[in-house]
């Protein structure tokens, strides 16, 4: 059997995740609230659903931007410290904070990052347009002690979707995100508001085309494509579908909620149908009884090449807190050596 230098089974995670996979694992939920008992009940619920399935299965990202209340950016600011300071051990808080060109960019991160970077698992920066954005962040970022706090960025503007293989290639970038509705409204009418709906974003070509290349920048370089709101709150079933098709047509690997009842259906939406778990346990647990050398299941040859995808199975479901098999549970009690 493949052994560490320590003599330990090899972990999955080591043996077949390399230039060709996914550098960035991320919750498949990151769910957005700006106003002050929004985001209190957020964490909550995180710490709540924490429990229940035995992992962080969602981020909370406390709003600065335009889900904050306007004016009184610097108390608003102090105050999502506090709350960052404030999370149960092991939550994965993080913040949006201004966009670089506006004057309170500066003091969010200040005031965010200088208290509570220690606490954050990123910072959200929107309107990014370019890859000069990206690195005046990250310069202040370092500025304020955390150079090694991840950025993710808002896809907001046809030129920032031309730019999008060039800003996602950054190394301090985990994830680009896709704002649907400054998307749209960039167009100036040229696209019409249905395309901010549940059904226009997935059938107007100019927004699919966006959506595309967006999810293909991430993949180009080992990042996390996340796809934008569901604006229908209420409509849990049009949630669901969209949640699917981002998952299964467009290569999203993760989702913005707005809506306490947005998270679980997205949780459900991005996690694997049962049936594949089982196989992709069952395959793993060949494979590593073979040394990870290739074998023959159901009739079909695998090697490292297939088994890659079948180990990432497992780490989304075990992300959106799925039961696991027992054969496989071990690798996730520990972090791989």
């Amino acid at each position: 059997m493949v052994t560490t230098a320590a003599g330990a089974a090899a972990h999955p995670a080591t043996v077949l995740l390399g230039a060709q996979a996914g550098a960035v694992a991320l919750p498949v939920c990151d769910h957005y609230s700006g106003v002050e008992a929004r985001m209190r009940k957020s964490l909550a619920l995180q710490a709540e659903m924490a429990q229940e399935f035995g992992a962080c299965v969602f981020d909370v990202t406390l709003d600065c931007e335009d889900g904050a209340p306007a004016g009184g950016e610097a108390e608003h600011a102090a105050l999502v410290a506090e709350l960052a300071l404030s999370a149960v051990p092991g939550a994965r808080v993080a913040a949006r904070v201004h966009p670089v060109d506006h004057p309170a960019f500066e003091a969010d991160v200040a005031a965010i990052v200088g208290r509570a970077g220690a606490r954050l698992c990123h910072v959200m920066v929107p309107k990014v347009e370019s890859v000069h954005d990206v690195a005046r962040a990250a310069q202040a970022l370092d500025a304020a002690g955390a150079p090694a706090l991840p950025l993710h960025a808002l896809i907001e503007s046809p030129m920032a979707v031309h730019r999008a293989f060039d800003i996602a290639a950054h190394p301090r970038v985990q994830s680009l995100s896709f704002g649907l509705m400054d998307f749209v409204s960039a167009h100036g009418g040229a696209i019409p508001a249905g395309g901010m709906g549940v059904q226009g974003q997935f059938s107007h070509p100019l927004v699919l085309r966006a959506k595309l290349d967006i999810a293909s920048a991430c993949h180009a370089s080992g990042k996390v494509p996340s796809h934008c709101v569901v604006t229908e709150f209420r409509d849990a079933q049009a949630l669901r579908q969209a949640a699917t098709r981002a998952a299964r047509e467009l290569g999203y690997m993760r989702m913005w909620s707005i809506h306490p009842d947005q998270i679980r259906p997205i949780l459900q939406a991005f996690a694997p149908p049962p049936q594949d778990i089982e196989d992709a346990a069952k395959i793993i647990a060949a494979a590593a009884g073979a040394d990870w050398a290739p074998i023959s299941f159901g009739g079909q040859l695998h090697d490292r090449a297939s088994y890659r995808y079948y180990w990432q199975t497992l780490e989304r479901a075990h992300r959106t807190g799925q039961v696991l098999p027992s054969s496989v549970q071990p690798y996730f009690a520990a972090p791989p050596r």
